[in-house]
């Protein structure tokens, strides 16, 4: 869509006057923001056409004008400015990546938290499991006469060991053979191709070797499981209650309701096509997200997986801001993944101006 540039400094006045107070916004607000250099009659026409193209809404109780989605979506495409974060906001999000790591859960729920805390709305932070996950060796180690150690690494290079205690003892020459029967046989496989397998087995083995053989798998199905998972934690739900537009019970509760339920890891997208994206209004799928703004950025977990932190908020909320402080956030977890460090503490956002194809 080709816009004039009085029609673009318009729907921009309009769209950052609503992101600030969550009133419509008249012709006379305009001129104020654009320091009067047009007059009022000419703003009004201009809002006019505005609508005419659906880029404003006029509500019924108003004279001014609101966004509409599709006007926020020409905004974050064509009109938005890269925001440039302040040493304070550098430095307050590396202070909060200073992660002790652990237990990936523990890190993905404290960056949930931290992110809403940064910017006053709902977040979630989230990690998509890797798709194919198979045990490449197994390995058992003798600690004495009724204990081992469980080794197992995946095709990921992913390493877990647990140690088990035996209620009888146990021969090295029995932990080898049942060393190489594990790596013969249940090397390759993946979750649901194990359990298959477990249970042919069953019929050959004795019952005391088969209760080691079920021990182990059923170790490295954990494994597994674990890291084919999706984990989803959300913070921040009562930001909701701040907002002018969630003041009212009735309508917060719905989204209260679909952001905290934790029985759907699937309510999320995974951002696809670039690290950073913004869902305006209807673009959502979810009924319950459909007057709503989900931006949203990724990050590389490692070991094949890939994490995702994002906010929820009104279609008015400030996206330059959001997006800059998301993609900071976002690059700073994925240097301590991958390397331990915090980002440079650049403050210039240039390198991360989301463009309308990443989006």
């Amino acid at each position: 869509m080709e816009l004039s540039e009085r029609k673009k400094r318009i729907l921009r006045a309009i769209i950052e006057s609503y992101i600030a107070t969550a009133e419509p916004v008249g012709s006379k607000s305009v001129a104020e923001f654009l320091d009067r250099k047009l007059s009022s009659a000419t703003i009004r026409n201009e809002m006019a056409d505005l609508e005419a193209l659906g880029l404003l809404e006029k509500p019924h109780t108003s004279a001014g004008r609101i966004p509409s989605p599709k006007g926020y979506r020409f905004y974050v495409n064509e009109l938005m400015e890269a925001h440039k974060l302040s040493v304070q906001e550098t430095e307050r999000i590396n202070q909060a990546l200073r992660l002790k790591m652990e237990e990936l859960d523990r890190v993905i729920d404290q960056a949930g938290r931290v992110v809403s805390q940064l910017t006053n709305y709902p977040a979630f932070a989230l990690s998509s499991g890797m798709e194919r996950v198979t045990i490449r060796r197994f390995d058992l180690l003798m600690v004495e006469r009724n204990a081992f150690i469980i080794v197992v690494m995946t095709d990921s290079n992913v390493v877990r060991n647990k140690l088990v205690q035996l209620p009888s003892d146990l021969t090295e020459a029995q932990l080898q053979m049942l060393n190489t029967l594990l790596n013969a046989t249940f090397t390759g496989l993946t979750l649901d191709q194990i359990t298959p397998e477990l249970m042919r087995v069953a019929q050959h083995a004795a019952g005391d070797a088969y209760g080691l053989i079920s021990l182990v798998v059923s170790f490295a199905m954990e494994v597994l499981e674990s890291l084919e998972q999706r984990r989803v934690h959300t913070a921040g739900l009562a930001h909701l209650l701040e907002l002018p537009e969630y003041q009212n019970l009735e309508r917060a509760q719905p989204l209260m309701t679909y952001l905290s339920d934790v029985q759907d890891e699937n309510r999320f997208p995974v951002p696809q096509g670039g690290p950073m994206r913004i869902l305006i209004g209807p673009e959502n799928v979810a009924d319950a997200l459909k007057e709503t703004s989900v931006v949203m950025a990724s990050y590389d977990i490692g070991e094949g997986m890939r994490g995702v932190i994002g906010v929820v908020g009104p279609t008015r909320m400030d996206y330059a801001k959001i997006t800059a402080r998301l993609a900071y956030f976002a690059e700073g977890l994925t240097r301590l993944f991958n390397r331990g460090e915090l980002p440079g503490g650049k403050t210039d956002s240039d390198d991360r101006k989301t463009g309308g194809n990443a989006l």
